[in-house]
């Protein structure tokens, strides 16, 4: 089955050498082959199997791939609009190669998406993160989400097994 060729995306002025496009099903293997370097937390091994083929395939749409001069990965957001939840979006996994880390970009793929999502009617975007991923915490305050939780874990609020037993999770809120 040959994959329809995904239109690029606008450039972005802050980022001239970057290049943005939606995603094709055979990023899915570069993506999540960066996620251990990329994130380099305790117990990240495993965590590319939160982010499966499907989400590449069924949300190319609402999700970004952003490459630099040499084609090398730089950066992806991969989000969606709820169908359950029409005025909702969700920001499920986003990542920045390391070397560009406080570059902007990060905040970038996040406007982008506030920006298409805003466009679709939705009025508010969630995101999760772990309890021990205080830079992604700290990222998420900057840009206008709101914590929530039912407990303290590792010193922060949090949902106790937000994703099954053990798997505590800090949600976001923020509203478009």
């Amino acid at each position: 089955m040959t994959e329809p060729t995904r239109p690029s995306l606008d450039a972005h002025p802050a980022h001239p050498a970057l290049s943005f496009r939606r995603p094709e099903t055979a990023d899915h293997a570069r993506v999540v082959g960066v996620i251990p370097s990329w994130w380099a937390l305790p117990g990240t091994a495993s965590l590319g199997l939160l982010l499966p083929r499907l989400f590449l395939q069924h949300f190319a749409d609402t999700s970004t791939i952003v490459e630099d001069a040499d084609g090398e990965l730089a950066g992806f957001l991969v989000g969606f609009r709820s169908s359950s939840q029409p005025g909702v979006a969700y920001i499920h996994f986003v990542g920045v190669r390391p070397d560009l880390r406080a570059s902007g970009l990060a905040r970038t793929l996040y406007e982008r998406f506030f920006d298409a999502m805003r466009a679709s009617g939705c009025r508010r975007v969630d995101a999760i993160t772990g309890p021990g991923n205080v830079a992604s915490q700290r990222f998420h305050r900057a840009m206008g989400f709101e914590p929530s939780g039912d407990t303290e874990i590792e010193g922060v609020l949090a949902w106790r097994d937000y994703d099954g037993p053990g798997e505590h999770r800090v949600a976001f809120t923020r509203p478009l």
